[in-house]
């Protein structure tokens, strides 16, 4: 399979590597040769590290930097049987792109979008060919991360659908079907992480250290949310938030935090920029947690009901099956359950009762119980 790859950003580099890998003859594109430059060099450290690692070995290394071509041109991507696009996530700037694009490729080359969180029906209107469009959702960095989310846009076709499908699986990723809704399953599902965290911290309840240590030592997860909003980074974390909040016709679930907005205001940004929820400068003193049990439940029960409440709101309005719901939060964002699985280890009962207590304290939208949970907890049922 021939497969073009626009954007040769860490994304783009990265979902070329697996196509690569899987055996595809792929063309990186960029306008900017010193970004191809410094992807190729990026590439050559990486399956270096691997070699040293026991992963693969030499012949392995030179078949995959063998199957990428790297050009500045998009007309080189005209034998494409597969593109898909990773660059800004701008609607203009995707679908001018995607223009050009159509009148260089195959009648069935499929032309695909990396976005996040665009609408994929819009990108779509921008091709003669409509159906030939869809989302294919890479996580970074994408050779590691087992998840794709793959999102069907009203006008592609079926057996678009299908064969992106076959693909992705057979370069051996985790696929979960997802409909083309705002921040598809994993941004969608995984706002509350970082929104009911922040309200937390708002409220006067703890600080990032306590709120991170509760979410961790209780629940398992690998980063708190202030951990892993200072990896992503503030303007970054943000951005999706005021965009699914926007999307969703500013539904107050999604509503983002003035504490976050002025920290990228600041252009205290996390990780990148030394300074985000956290001091990374050199020498500073780590922020420590009360570690007081109690507190600790308080904050991670609050948290867990909002996610297990808006991953049965995404059952519920059809956004995945369940299955590809709970593995979109393991694979994709490294939970240390499926959300669904944990509501029926927590109990319908519970879930419901978290929710309208904190409905009943704060008589806000955002506290709203799904009605899918209501439904099932009457019924006596579990997800799985």
């Amino acid at each position: 399979m021939n497969v073009g790859i626009i954007g040769s950003g860490t994304m783009g580099s990265g979902i070329a590597q697996v196509a690569a890998t899987a055996g595809c003859s792929v063309k990186l594109y960029d306008t900017n040769q010193e970004a191809l430059d410094k992807a190729k060099a990026s590439l050559e450290k990486i399956l270096s590290r691997l070699i040293e690692k026991g992963r693969i070995d030499t012949e392995e290394k030179k078949r995959i930097q063998s199957n990428i071509i790297y050009v500045d041109s998009l007309k080189a991507l005209a034998d494409s049987n597969l593109t898909i696009e990773a660059i800004v996530e701008n609607l203009d700037i995707k679908k001018k792109v995607f223009s050009e694009l159509e009148s260089y490729v195959l009648e069935d080359c499929i032309i695909a979008s990396n976005t996040s969180s665009l609408s994929i029906a819009s990108i779509a209107s921008s091709l003669q060919k409509p159906e030939r469009c869809i989302g294919i959702h890479f996580f970074n960095p994408a050779p590691l991360m087992k998840l794709v989310e793959v999102i069907p846009a009203v006008q592609t076709s079926k057996g678009v659908l299908d064969k992106s499908v076959e693909t992705i699986k057979n370069w051996k990723k985790t696929v979960a079907v997802a409909k083309d809704t705002p921040g598809f399953i994993v941004n969608r599902v995984a706002r509350p992480f970082y929104g009911e965290a922040l309200r937390i911290y708002e409220e006067g309840i703890a600080d990032f250290a306590t709120i991170d240590y509760s979410l961790k030592s209780l629940g398992g997860f690998r980063m708190g949310p202030f951990e892993l909003m200072d990896f992503i980074g503030n303007d970054v974390n943000y951005t999706v938030t005021e965009t699914v909040f926007t999307a969703f016709y500013f539904d107050p679930r999604y509503k983002p935090s003035f504490t976050q907005k002025r920290l990228s205001e600041a252009g205290y940004l996390g990780r990148k920029s030394g300074k985000g929820y956290y001091d990374y400068s050199e020498g500073d003193v780590k922020q420590e947690p009360k570690e007081d049990s109690e507190l600790s439940q308080t904050i991670f029960d609050r948290v867990l009901v909002m996610l297990i409440n808006e991953a049965a709101d995404a059952l519920f309005l059809n956004v995945a099956s369940a299955e590809d719901i709970d593995n979109a939060m393991t694979k994709g964002v490294n939970y240390p359950k499926g959300l669904l699985a944990w509501a029926d280890e927590k109990g319908m009962d519970w879930c419901v009762s978290k929710l309208d207590e904190l409905y009943n304290e704060y008589h806000e939208d955002r506290y709203r119980c799904s009605p899918l949970l209501r439904k099932m907890n009457k019924e006596n049922k579990t997800f799985f």
